[in-house]
Parts: structure tokens; C-alpha cells; sequence
């Protein structure tokens, strides 16, 4: 007969796990690190595009995010060095949320069509800012964390990374029909004032006093331990997986608002429907998978939500060759795109937070979230030149089949019927 306390017990564990002070830490430092990676890939595209930039610029614009590609060549100065204020962790937090916070409301004082090159400067040093919050919080957010919760608290956490959106995704859009776009850009980057708020207030974590004895140190060991841990074969697996798992995904999102304004639709349209049709399955997707998690494990998660988000991705090129401004249409593709990454997403982060040493959470952490910058930056670079070679449908097929790759290394790092231990600090 079933113990009625083990029967209870996962009912317990998710009460526990999602009510607690932890998980609304992840809600809001997930806030404030989505809000400025949204500007660069949302508002500002949408803005150079009502300027009538063309798409070829607009796409290289993607190359501007290269910090978010290269932060683990800095993480280490931030793993080894404490600011003379909030600790080694929130010191930093506070810095880089104060730069975003005045280096926003740049964009409104320029001009796309004499001011492309100061626009491609300031953008770098937005995702300069971003990349460095981001590297912070991704060691804050795995030192808070217990290992049980990682599933769920990552899933959170991407969570309010996508209510971000809303606000560069929708709100100023909306704002941008009846606004002049210097204010815009000065409403929006006055959301990053919450995430400056916690900063201030919460608790420096216990492992974060425990930083490397040198720069040294805090360069090689990170490196050491992981591949000492793994193998080096079996470390460029989990490198190549870690590339190429969202691939076909983020391409297939790069140039989402461009191609929407292509088929016909308002920027208020794009707003009120476009946005919050992929928000809430989004959401949606990203709790049940931090739940469902806590069940079948990281693993398998990473095998079932990522079914769903490659064949997600067929909706976009349904929606293109549909070519109308449906807006029924594109609220169920949208939405169904949307289920299937917030699914794929947090079994991801959870993986890559458990690849992770506590003893080395910056430097490991910004290197795995590196790699999934790259398809972002360096790879998203051509999309614009793909869509003008072969059309928005035939480009949405090729980022469906790109996904394929990382689905196909899931039997080397991920195996169906393992989940490995988390690394834990002896």
C-alpha cells in the first residue's frame, strides 16, 4: 500500500518550491535582464524599419550583440573582483543595471538615416551592459538555488525574461503610434528601475564570499573543472548541444517584427496581438515545463519540449505562405511558436544551470550561455540576406531543418533514461 507521505510528497515539494522568497528574486532579476536583449532585438528593429532602413542593414544589426557572445572573456574579472559596495555579486548587478538605465534613452537622440554607424555603437554598448548584468545574475541566480529547484527556478526566471518583451514587444510599440520616439526610448528604459530596487535590497549569497584566490584562477579553474569532470570529447559534445539547440529557433525569431510589418500589419496590430499571443503560452509553457520537470527529470524534458519547439516553427512558414494580415492566424501560430520554446527553453536553462560547478558560476555559466548567444549574433547576421535570396517561406523551412542537429546530440549529453548528478561544491 502507497505511504500517504510519499503520496503527498511532490504536491509538497511544489508548494514549497514555488512559494518562496527565491522564486520571486528569479521573477524579477528575470525582468530586468530580458528588458534590455528585447531592445535590441525588438524595438530596435521595429524602429529602423518605420525609418525605412533596409533589411540587409537591419539583419547585420544582429552583429552588435557579439558582447552577449564573448561575456566569459570578462566573466572571470567579475567572478575575482568585488566592488566596495553590496558585495561581489550585487555590486556588479547595480553597475550594469544603472548603465543600461542611462544609456537607453540614447537611441531617441539619433537618427536611422544619418545615424546608423552612432546607432551601431550605442547598441554595442547596450549588449556590453546587458551581457555583464547577465553574466551576475546567472551566478546570483545558481547560488540562491538549491539543486531541486533549479528546474522550476530557471523556469521562472525565463518566464519574466519573457514578460520583458512586453514592454519593448508591445507597450512601445504601441506607445510608438502616438509618441515621438525619443520618449519611447525614455519610457522603456525606465523598467529597469525594478530590477535596481531588488538589488538594493536583497541578500548577498553565501557562496558569492567565497571568490578565486587570483585572476589566475578564476580564468583556468573554471575550464579545468569542466572538462576534468567530463572528458574533453564528451565536454564538446555538450558544447555543440549547447550551440545548437536553440539554432533553429532563434532564427527563426530574428527578424519576427520585420517580417510581421511585411505581411501587412500595424505596429499597434504587432502590439496588442503579436506580442501577447506568444507571450502567455509562453509562460504558460515555461511553468508547466519547470514543473513537469520536477517529475520526469531535466532530461527527458529536453527530448519531449524540444519535439514540440522544432515543429513549432512550421506555424511561421505556414503564416508566410499565407502572406495576409490575419490576425487570427497569427495569434494561433504565434502562440503555438511561443508554447513550444517556453517548453524548450526551460528545460534548457535548467540544463545548462546544471552543467554548472557552484564553485565557478560566472565564468562556467557566461561561457554555455555564450554559445547560445552565438546563433543570435554571429549566425542571425545573415538572416536578413537569406530572407531577400529565398523568401520568408523557404527561410523558415531552413531554420526548422537547422534545428534538427541539436534534437539529434540529445543521445550523446542527454540520454532518455539518465539525469546525471548536479555537480555539488565538496
Amino acid at each position: 500500500m502507497l505511504n500517504p507521505a510519499a503520496a503527498t510528497a511532490p504536491k509538497q515539494t511544489l508548494r514549497e518550491a514555488l512559494f518562496n522568497r527565491r522564486m520571486l528574486i528569479c521573477i524579477f532579476v528575470g525582468f530586468s535582464s530580458g528588458l534590455p536583449l528585447y531592445i535590441l532585438i525588438n524595438l530596435v528593429p521595429a524602429w529602423l524599419r518605420t525609418e525605412h532602413v533596409d533589411l540587409k542593414s537591419i539583419g547585420l544589426f544582429a552583429l552588435i550583440q557579439l558582447p552577449y557572445t564573448w561575456k566569459f572573456l570578462w566573466s572571470p574579472v567579475l567572478d575575482r573582483y568585488a566592488l566596495p559596495m553590496l558585495g561581489r555579486r550585487r555590486g556588479w548587478m547595480l553597475i550594469t543595471q544603472v548603465a543600461l538605465l542611462l544609456s537607453v534613452p540614447g537611441f531617441g537622440q539619433l537618427h536611422p538615416q544619418q545615424d546608423l554607424w552612432s546607432i551601431a555603437y550605442l547598441c554595442t554598448a547596450v549588449a556590453f551592459f546587458s551581457a555583464s548584468q547577465d553574466i551576475v545574475i546567472d551566478a546570483y541566480r545558481r547560488e540562491i538555488l538549491p539543486d531541486v529547484e533549479l528546474g522550476l527556478g530557471n523556469a521562472i526566471y525565463v518566464n519574466a525574461y519573457r514578460i520583458a518583451s512586453l514592454i519593448p514587444g508591445a507597450l512601445a510599440l504601441i506607445l510608438s503610434d502616438h509618441l515621438p520616439w525619443q520618449s519611447v526610448f525614455a519610457i522603456t528604459a525606465l523598467f529597469m528601475l525594478p530590477g535596481i530596487a531588488l538589488t538594493l535590497i536583497v541578500d548577498e549569497p553565501r557562496l558569492a564570499s567565497a571568490a578565486p584566490r587570483t585572476l589566475k584562477a578564476a580564468v583556468i579553474e573554471p575550464f579545468r573543472e569542466f572538462i576534468g569532470r567530463r572528458g574533453a570529447r564528451q565536454a564538446m559534445l555538450v558544447l555543440a548541444f549547447i550551440f545548437l539547440y536553440k539554432l533553429g529557433d532563434s532564427m527563426a525569431t530574428a527578424l519576427a517584427t520585420p517580417f510581421y510589418i511585411d505581411l501587412g500589419f500595424t505596429k499597434t496590430q504587432i502590439g496588442l496581438v503579436a506580442k501577447n499571443a506568444g507571450l502567455w503560452p509562453a509562460l504558460l509553457g515555461g511553468l508547466l515545463g519547470g514543473i513537469w520537470m520536477l517529475r520526469i527529470g531535466i532530461n527527458r524534458g529536453l527530448w519531449l519540449f524540444g519535439v514540440v519547439q522544432v515543429l513549432s516553427i512550421l506555424g511561421f512558414a505556414y503564416l508566410a505562405r499565407e502572406n495576409r494580415p490575419d490576425t487570427v492566424l497569427l495569434a494561433l501560430v504565434i502562440g503555438f511558436e511561443a508554447l513550444g520554446v517556453g517548453l524548450g527553453t526551460a528545460a534548457f536553462t535548467a540544463y545548462i544551470a546544471r552543467a554548472t560547478d557552484p564553485r565557478y558560476t560566472a565564468t562556467q555559466f557566461a561561457l554555455f550561455t555564450s554559445l547560445t548567444a552565438v546563433p543570435r549574433t554571429v549566425v542571425n547576421a545573415s538572416t536578413g540576406w537569406l530572407v531577400e535570396q529565398t523568401g520568408w517561406y523557404t527561410f523558415f523551412l531552413i531554420c526548422m531543418v537547422l534545428a534538427l542537429p541539436g534534437m539529434a546530440l540529445l543521445w550523446r549529453v542527454a540520454p532518455w533514461n539518465e539525469d546525471p548528478p548536479i555537480p555539488r561544491t565538496p
